[in-house]
């Protein structure tokens, strides 16, 4: 009984055995069908090129065409082109089965993207347009109304970086059509010219008039004249056809204004002297380099040893040859009265009193390369003048004045700046000279040292003056102070005035000294100047003031 149990459990394991064999026999066998099936597939995909489906060659149901991940697009990235419905689509080419689907990929297939096309240009700026802005005419007040900005009738706009609308070619660059205009701008500006060469530029310069005109009042004292005032109307921007239609053109200062003439009227009351002038000065005479200046004074001195009026009026014409060289003509006409002498015993003071009418014609040509001529610190001054005098006496005249600056040292800001100065003057009058047209010598602003015409010939101990001067100075100007409002001074005055043309050793003259400049500019423009002279040189006869001084103030 034993056995038969046996057999039957041995054929029951054999059974599972086989099972098993037949399992792993027909894994094998699909696994290699597989195989087969896949490289048969890959073996397709070589002969007929990249994956295909019906219809164009490369293309999807949709009408976009594939592009294998690795691959360039076949037309090189340009817009994807559909069939038309009329057209039959052409022909595949290589191995195709009709009605076959696509194949499916393991990775999703990568198309070409569309072009990008460039944005409009985006400007930071409006349009500018090529045209000027309007402006509205002067109303009745005298006002001009204020700009009106935006784009003048039929005006092109021009943007930001380009030129305005100009005809072909007028730089020499090509012109450029179809530029696109920024955002929320209607149409296209058209015939807009490329940029010029290198070393043009659009400049926009926007410009406000200053102030032109002032009214000076002011005092001075000094030891040439004692004490003076001053009140001076000056306008620098002067038009004498623009009258006045209205009491407002004046309140509004419209009236008289905007000719660049000049116009100024001055009065100087005095102590000793006064002075009254009233001048007119037209740089560009009939729109030509040719400058005019026209003046009439009232001038009244109480001299030492008599009391000169002189009543006139001068007409000038200049013309300016190169930047430092110029040209003048001038024409002068006076009455001058001589009254109230100190003595009657000098012939010549007794031949020019009463009234005398003088005529003169002056021409002079001047060099000047100051660099300021008020106070100057480099550079020169040169006048070489001829006067002929006719009319009650007549006379020639001749003179030379010639000054030079060096600047000695400055500090690194221009500041603080040593002067050392040179200066000559030469004069030569003829022997028909009234006393009160020769020359004089003393003072601060001639002769340190000496009393205003302290320095001259006498008669009778009368001041007469010669017809021959030679004066001459060397001067050192030096700061004090680290503002510059502080100088100091060191000087040397010699020179001589005869009564004819020749240097007398005897009436040589020589002053030496020093002094101060002190600048105050709520004071004016002009520096208080205090000079001690001491003569080491002289006539007998001369009239000595050691100190001599100029203070002025002017608002």
């Amino acid at each position: 009984m034993s056995l038969p149990l046996n057999c039957s459990r041995q054929s029951q394991q054999f059974s599972r055995l086989c099972d098993r064999e037949s399992l792993v026999k027909s894994c094998r066998i699909f696994t290699t069908g597989l195989t087969l099936a896949a490289l048969a597939l890959a073996a397709t995909g070589c002969a007929g090129g990249a994956p295909q489906v019906a219809g164009a060659p490369g293309a999807r149901p949709d009408g976009m065409r594939y592009v294998v991940r690795g691959q360039a697009p076949a037309n090189g990235g340009a817009p994807p082109q559909r069939a038309a419905a009329n057209v039959a689509p052409p022909q595949a080419s290589g191995y195709q089965t009709p009605g076959r689907a696509a194949p499916r990929y393991s990775q999703p297939p990568v198309y070409s993207q569309p072009p990008v096309y460039s944005q409009p240009p985006v400007y930071s700026q409006p349009p500018v347009y090529s045209q000027p802005p309007a402006y509205s005419q002067p109303g009745a007040g005298g006002y001009p109304s204020p700009p009106v900005f935006g784009a003048p009738a039929g005006a092109q706009p021009v943007f930001q970086g380009q030129f305005a609308a100009q005809p072909p070619g007028a730089f020499g660059g090509p012109t450029l059509t179809g530029v696109l205009p920024p955002p929320g701008v209607s149409g296209r500006p058209q015939n807009v010219v490329a940029p010029p060469p290198p070393g043009i530029a659009d400049i926009d310069i926007f410009a406000e008039e200053t102030r032109t005109g002032r009214f000076m009042v002011g005092v001075g004292v000094n030891s040439n004249a004692g004490v003076t005032g001053q009140i001076v109307i000056d306008e620098r921007n002067f038009d004498w056809r623009q009258v006045p239609t209205s009491f407002d053109d004046i309140l509004n200062g419209t009236a008289w204004r905007g000719g660049g003439q000049g116009f100024r009227i001055e009065a100087l009351p005095g102590t000793v002297l006064q002075r009254y002038m009233v001048s007119f000065t037209e740089p560009y005479l009939f729109d030509m380099p040719i400058s005019m200046s026209l003046s009439g004074f009232y001038f009244d001195r109480n001299y030492r040893d008599w009391t000169e009026t002189r009543i006139g009026g001068r007409l000038g014409f200049g013309y300016r040859l190169t930047h430092d060289l110029s040209l003048s003509l001038t024409t002068r006409a006076e009455s001058v009265e001589v009254r109230r002498p100190r003595v009657l015993t000098v012939p010549d003071l007794n031949a020019a009193l009463g009234k005398n009418n003088i005529f003169s014609e002056r021409v002079s040509v001047v060099h000047d390369t100051r660099d300021i001529p008020f106070a100057p610190t480099e550079g020169h001054y040169l006048e070489l003048a001829y006067e002929q005098v006719f009319g009650a006496f007549s006379y020639p005249r001749a003179e030379i004045d010639f000054r030079q600056y060096f600047l000695m040292r400055e500090r690194p800001d221009g500041s603080g700046r040593h002067t050392l100065a040179f200066s000559g003057r030469l004069g030569v009058s003829g022997g028909q000279t009234p006393i009160m047209e020769r020359f004089f010598a003393g003072g601060y602003s001639t002769m340190r040292g000496f009393d205003f015409r302290g320095a001259t010939p006498r008669i009778n101990d009368i001041a007469v003056g010669g017809d021959f001067r030679f004066l001459g100075s060397v001067e050192y100007l030096f700061p004090l102070t680290a503002d510059d409002m502080l100088k100091g001074v060191v000087f040397t005055d010699f020179g001589t005035v005869e009564e004819s043309v020749k240097i007398v050793g005897d009436d040589y003259r020589v002053t030496v000294g020093f002094g101060l400049r002190i600048s105050i500019p709520a004071m004016g423009q002009a520096p208080i100047a205090l000079d001690l002279g001491i003569p080491i040189a002289r006539e007998s006869t001369d009239d000595i003031r050691n100190f001599s001084f100029f203070i002025g103030l002017g608002r």
